[in-house]
């Protein structure tokens, strides 16, 4: 893996984005934001995990792990292929606002089914789409999950159980209706995705992807590959995913994800994990490796307990996962997100990696000279972030202290900042916002990523995601996009702080002039 130069990036999912339907989407939303990151002189763009979600809306509890999203295809491009008539576009929108993801569902398939009663399936790129195979066992698992409903381990035994002669009977009965619909999606979203990417990339824009650890109990990953997972005989969950009791959550967090027999991915060269990783080379330029700690050691909860609190460590992949997955890893920039309960191991396990941590300049600032966020303590190595998709926005954060926290708050950042060589000015919680950029920017870290909430100064009703809470998470989504001025700001912190990108990028007209 090659290391990643010092540079800037912005934190926005594809969700996220502007737009007229609900939800951002590839369409020309996505390409006026690769224009404003262009502008601003910034390198990457780091997004969360692009796959269909399932109950929950969690782009982490996806149905899977290797799918795009419905939600995000570009419904006016199927317009301009005569796939949407304008009055089936129109019927489309929805409010501005935070995504409401009950009216999407409601809607979105029943447009995309109107698009696809109208696509050629006979298409010879379609049919080469279809004959890799690639989408067979997720094409199978959403047309039995369309006519079953419920967990697929409510299946009828003959499909839960993966009987061929069954399921090449249901794929025949259900050919035209549901199986082809289904890749018809992933079809349509691939070649949206590609034509985006090409489009950053031509702009020296990489994109950053995000790997989450685990996949979700009720995915096409578990029901497709049983023996890989640690299920019992009625394919039932043994042990589950979460992290223990902390200080911000004293019965820990309990996510529920079926955890791997990494013994088996093992005695199978850890084949899954080379196709997923495989995949992911082809849709970014870079990976956040997310809950890197549970590959050096994994919290295992009994299934059924209604809190972390039972749960124990055990023994992950370490080194002979990476040792597989070399000739892929070294296609992509990767960054281990080594947040949370860290210990020697992962340390280690990261080190020997050679990829870069994250620090996260929100929880840097308790009074400890020792903690590993403050710039001072920081390696070059490192990704710095304001907050995360996890975090209070830092405005958020900010309204959240007393006066005299803040007071103290201020104090210790200032001293950060003159440790960096840097004096910057500011009193109002939104002033100290911008110098949490400032000091992002000007630390040693090689990249520096800002959510874009912070970049515009918004506050927690924009937050994307509350841990441990079960709604209204993900909805998050600008009103609008960016301003040149936002741009402009950006372009002269990027130079400043000597984050521009090194290939040559035309200059931008002054905007004041």
């Amino acid at each position: 893996m090659a290391k990643i130069e010092r540079s800037a990036g912005i934190l926005c999912h594809i969700s996220s984005l502007p737009g007229k339907y609900g939800i951002g989407s590839l369409g020309k939303e996505a390409y006026e934001f690769c224009d404003f990151l262009h502008k601003s002189h910034i390198k990457y763009w780091q997004i969360l995990p692009l796959a269909q979600t399932g109950y929950g809306d969690s782009p982490y509890q996806s149905v899977c792990v290797n799918s795009g999203n419905p939600y995000f295809i570009d419904l006016e491009d199927l317009r301009n292929r005569n796939l949407l008539t304008e009055d089936e576009l129109a019927g489309s929108e929805m409010p501005d606002g935070p995504v409401d993801y009950g009216t999407l569902y409601r809607k979105r398939y029943e447009t995309l089914r109107k698009a696809y009663s109208r696509f050629n399936t006979k298409d010879q790129d379609f049919l080469a789409f279809m004959k890799t195979g690639e989408f067979e066992d997720y094409a199978l698992f959403m047309s039995l999950k369309s006519l079953y409903l419920g967990t697929w381990d409510t299946f009828p035994d003959s499909y839960k159980y993966r009987e061929s002669l069954a399921l090449s009977e249901f794929k025949e009965n259900v050919y035209k209706t549901d199986y082809c619909f289904w890749l018809f999606l992933q079809y349509v979203f691939e070649e949206q995705w590609a034509k985006l990417k090409d489009y950053a990339n031509s702009l020296g824009i990489r994109i950053i992807g995000d790997i989450p650890l685990y996949v979700a109990n009720d995915s096409a990953d578990a029901w497709a590959n049983p023996e890989l997972f640690q299920l019992d005989e009625d394919l039932k969950p043994r042990k589950v995913a979460g992290v223990p009791p902390d200080y911000f959550s004293p019965t820990g967090q309990l996510w529920g994800n079926v955890l791997y027999d990494w013994d088996e991915m093992e005695k199978r060269n850890f084949d899954w994990w080379k196709a997923r990783i495989r995949k992911a080379s082809t849709l970014y330029d870079g990976i956040r490796f997310d809950h890197f700690r549970g590959l050096d050691r994994y919290y295992s909860i009994p299934y059924g307990d209604k809190t972390a609190e039972n749960g124990k460590w055990v023994p992950g992949p370490g080194m002979k996962l990476f040792n597989a997955l070399k000739e892929e890893m070294d296609r992509l920039d990767v960054i281990a997100e080594d947040l949370g309960n860290i210990d020697d191991g992962v340390i280690k396990l990261k080190e020997d990696c050679g990829y870069p941590g994250m620090a996260i300049l929100l929880f840097a600032f308790d009074g400890h000279p020792d903690n590993s966020y403050l710039p001072a303590n920081i390696t070059s190595n490192t990704v710095i972030y304001t907050g995360t998709h996890d975090n209070d926005t830092a405005l958020g954060f900010l309204r959240n202290m007393t006066t005299t926290q803040l007071k103290i708050f201020k104090k210790r950042l200032r001293a950060a900042l003159k440790s960096e060589g840097e004096e910057y000015p500011f009193v109002t919680r939104e002033e100290t916002v911008n110098a949490l950029i400032v000091c992002a920017l000007s630390s040693k870290a090689d990249l520096a990523v800002l959510p874009i909430q912070d970049v515009l100064g918004l506050d927690n009703s924009c937050r994307m995601n509350t841990p441990a809470v079960m709604e209204g998470n993900w909805r998050f989504r600008l009103s609008n996009m960016p301003t040149r001025v936002d741009a402009a700001y950006l372009r002269l912190l990027v130079k400043r702080f000597r984050r521009e990108p090194k290939a040559d990028t035309p200059p931008e007209d002054d905007i004041f002039s």
